[in-house]
């Protein structure tokens, strides 16, 4: 098995998660950030048969172009796109798959922003599974890692796929494939561990995501049965490392106790889901997890990809809120998942 580190600070400050997956020889490592993340959202718990809203935004990534001055090659980022995922949803919480570019309305920062691209089509993603492997989720297993593959199979047949097993350490059982029978045996890799680093697992996966999916659209789905009690960063760093440019919208599936501790880690992992534009799901009976995982690759399938160039453009590392709004044609207002907002890069930054 192969292991993730995890490593970086935040200058003198608090703990920042710099993530690094390290696949054989090679690491990647996120850039630490040096933002407080703004105030953390929670969003209402999802019913695990419903149909939910739910979406990322990220800047496209562009190659840099280099030119040769005297000699030297120069590296020059283009202005691009920020691009939403969305799926949208009326009061019923029924899917709304025929809107036109008229039905919505994008705001960032509070100041409407034109639109610049728009489609309606299943494409295909990136996909990290993160599987909790403490030992109260040994009797879980199967029925998660079969619902897990019913996703993939569900999903566009080019998606690429990688797995995640963590407990107090995390480990890239699988890289990038379409190969069902890779990651099945990727997911049977069970072992038990005491403690749940499930904030540094996120982070690090999202890095893996960042730094090595060659697909645009990104998605990370968790499922765990405990909170978070061994990791170095906390909720706020998580989310902010998250909301990234080009950071993947995360669905969550935990199975929690009704006990007093389990209503704060409740709302950690919504609060993680709601600013990346997914969803948290919190099953009572283990048999609902196939229905809820069919729900979520159908949510990715119905998705709005909306594209708009920023009218706020901010110096060095900051923090843009995004409102996307939708009606249909009798102008009834209709509930939009997307992300709530995004952290941008500074153009003199290495990327």
């Amino acid at each position: 098995m192969r292991i993730y580190s995890v490593q970086g600070l935040l200058g003198i400050g608090p703990l920042a998660i710099a993530g690094a997956l390290v696949v054989g020889a090679l690491a990647r490592d996120n850039r630490p950030v040096s933002q407080a993340a703004p105030s953390v959202a929670t969003q209402e718990t999802a019913s695990p048969g419903a149909s939910r809203a739910t979406a990322t935004s990220e800047d496209t990534a562009s190659s840099p172009q280099s030119h040769s001055e005297e000699g030297q090659f120069v590296f020059r980022k283009k202005v691009e796109e920020v691009v939403l995922h969305a799926v949208v949803v009326d009061p019923q919480n029924h899917l709304m798959p025929s809107l036109n570019r008229d039905a919505f309305s994008i705001y960032e920062n509070g100041k409407l922003q034109r639109m610049t691209s728009f489609r309606h089509e299943n494409v295909p993603l990136a996909l990290g599974i993160l599987i909790d492997n403490s030992g109260s989720m040994r009797p879980k297993r199967q029925k998660v890692n079969d619902a897990a593959l019913n996703l993939v199979r569900a999903s566009n047949a080019n998606d690429e796929v990688f797995v995640v097993n963590f407990g107090e350490q995390y480990y890239l059982d699988q890289d990038f494939t379409d190969d069902i029978a890779k990651l099945k045996t990727a997911l049977d890799k069970v072992e038990t561990w005491g403690s749940t680093a499930l904030y540094d697992a996120i982070v690090a996966s999202a890095g893996h995501i960042r730094q090595d999916a060659r697909i645009q659209k990104r998605v990370l789905l968790v499922v765990t049965d405990g909170k978070d009690n061994a990791s170095q960063g906390s909720l706020e760093e998580t989310v902010q490392q998250l909301q990234r440019e080009d950071g993947p919208v995360v669905y969550v599936i935990a199975f929690l106790d009704e006990t007093k501790s389990a209503i704060s880690t409740m709302r950690a992992l919504q609060a993680i889901s709601l600013n990346t534009g997914g969803t948290a799901y919190f099953p009572k009976d283990l048999n609902q997890v196939d229905a809820i995982t069919r729900s979520i690759a159908s949510d990715i399938r119905d998705q709005y990809v909306i594209g708009y160039k920023s009218s706020n453009p901010m110096a060095g590392h900051a923090y843009h809120s995004i409102d996307v709004q939708a009606s249909d044609t009798g102008r009834h207002k209709l509930r939009v998942r997307t992300r709530t907002g995004y952290y941008s890069e500074s153009p003199a930054a290495p990327q």
